[in-house]
């Protein structure tokens, strides 16, 4: 062959070579070319309800439009979702992105399996716009490991059907009052000698309980982690629901009426009111579509108001295999777009106060007092062996509320289990006594 001819084959060739790449370059999602930039991002978090399901699913495509490079591999975790995950981690399995509730956050921020994402944050990306105290519970050391997706806080759900037939026009202010409406509401209608309405619904979990034992001036935990919750002070807000339930009996807890839940239990009229969070919006307008509620804050203890605040975090995997794009997509659903999207539906709140504003939520008569507790409520953490404190107050706290052993003992039976465990499990050293 001519010079000139293999001059033209190897141009022809250089021709074909870039043309191809162009294609991969720019052919459109979904047009079976091959995408080099394509990046698959895994996310993981639990299983909601399939109306939420459907919804995340509709942000993440969402996402995917905005970002046509990154593709996001989503799994719910049905059961046990702490326990595979940390599994997943231990064995470098764990997804890019996943959920982190605010409870679990300082264990695994101690183990430093979590990307810190201040170098990330842009400064337009406005941190100042998330509620602080939501920040906060994915903090350490002045470095930020997740941002916020959602929130919820607790409030009081009232039956205005039962508080009208009793004589009540407003929600309790204290819980002082909130005592004595519910002996008020508390009624056998007809006489056979069972309770038919109880006036409260008590859920005798630590999860509900922490700001009873911060009214009066105690805490949790103390500064090395371990349990501190059964001295005077903690002692004298849990004294208020085991009053109501054995001397008052104005009180129920679920297993006493045969239902699952303090929704269930507000929602069926077997109490006349409950602290719930505001998940629980949807759940009874569904459920119990006759029914006539309303909610307010959760009434004072020792005038001082007083919340639980639950929240949930993306962070990054410090494994992860393509960090930059893990980024993007946790700037995209906290981002307001994102945000506003996903927490449209009222089932929990935004964490970004702009969200709350443009969805009107601190004007939504059923959804003001959540939004107003979030400036005072407390942090639903338990420093990082949650876990064991949490199961061995309720185990011991059932059983004072039952009048099975007087609540002292039990609470410091229970802070001295928690605290052995603690330790067993390598827990620092403490002050005794």
């Amino acid at each position: 062959m001519t010079r000139q001819w293999w001059k033209f084959v190897g141009l022809a060739v250089a021709i074909a070579l870039l043309v191809v790449s162009c294609q991969r370059l720019l052919a459109p999602a979904g047009s079976g070319v091959m995408h080099a930039e394509i990046v698959t991002v895994t996310l993981s978090g639990w299983s909601a309800s399939p109306t939420e399901q459907a919804l995340f699913k509709q942000v993440l495509r969402e996402f995917e439009a905005a970002h046509p490079t990154i593709r996001v591999r989503y799994e719910a975790i049905s059961d046990q979702y702490m326990d595979v995950l940390k599994t997943r981690l231990i064995g470098d399995a764990a997804p890019d992105v996943f959920y982190l509730d605010g409870l679990e956050a300082p264990f695994l921020i101690s183990q430093g399996v979590l990307e810190p994402l201040d170098a990330y944050i842009p400064t337009e990306f406005n941190l100042e716009d998330f509620e602080a105290s939501l920040l906060d519970s994915f903090r350490y050391e002045n470095q930020t490991f997740g941002l916020p997706k959602d929130y919820s806080t607790l409030a009081l759900f009232y039956n205005k059907t039962a508080f009208a037939e009793a004589g009540l026009t407003a929600a309790p202010q204290t819980w002082e009052q909130l005592r004595e409406y519910a002996k008020q509401l508390t009624i056998d209608r007809n006489q056979d000698g069972r309770i038919d309405q109880y006036g409260y619904g008590e859920i005798p979990e630590l999860a509900r309980q922490v700001y009873k034992i911060r009214a009066f001036g105690g805490e949790l935990v103390d500064g090395q982690g371990y349990a501190t919750f059964a001295t005077e002070a903690g002692l004298r807000g849990l004294q208020l629901a085991v009053d109501q339930y054995q001397r008052d009996r104005s009180s129920a807890q679920k297993s006493d009426v045969g239902t699952n839940s303090g929704s269930e239990m507000f929602g069926q009229g077997k109490v006349a009111m409950a602290i719930e969070g505001p998940w629980a919006i949807p759940y009874l307008q569904e459920t119990f579509p006759e029914l006539d509620f309303a909610t307010a804050p959760v009434p004072a203890i020792n005038h001082t108001p007083g919340t639980m605040v639950y929240t949930v975090a993306y962070v990054m995997n410090r494994q992860a295999a393509h960090k930059a794009e893990a980024w993007e997509l946790i700037q995209y659903l906290t981002g307001n777009a994102g945000m506003q999207r996903w927490t449209s539906a009222g089932s929990a709140l935004p964490t970004r106060r702009s969200v709350a504003e443009t969805l009107g939520y601190a004007d939504d008569p059923l959804r003001s007092a959540f939004v107003e507790g979030v400036d005072y409520a407390t942090p639903w953490q338990a420093g990082i062996y949650p876990t064991v404190i949490m199961n061995s107050f309720d185990n011991q706290f059932v059983s004072a509320l039952l009048g099975q052993q007087p609540l002292p003992q039990a609470m410091q039976r229970a802070q001295e289990n928690a605290n052995e465990e603690i330790w067993m499990q390598g827990g620092g050293s403490r002050d005794e006594g």
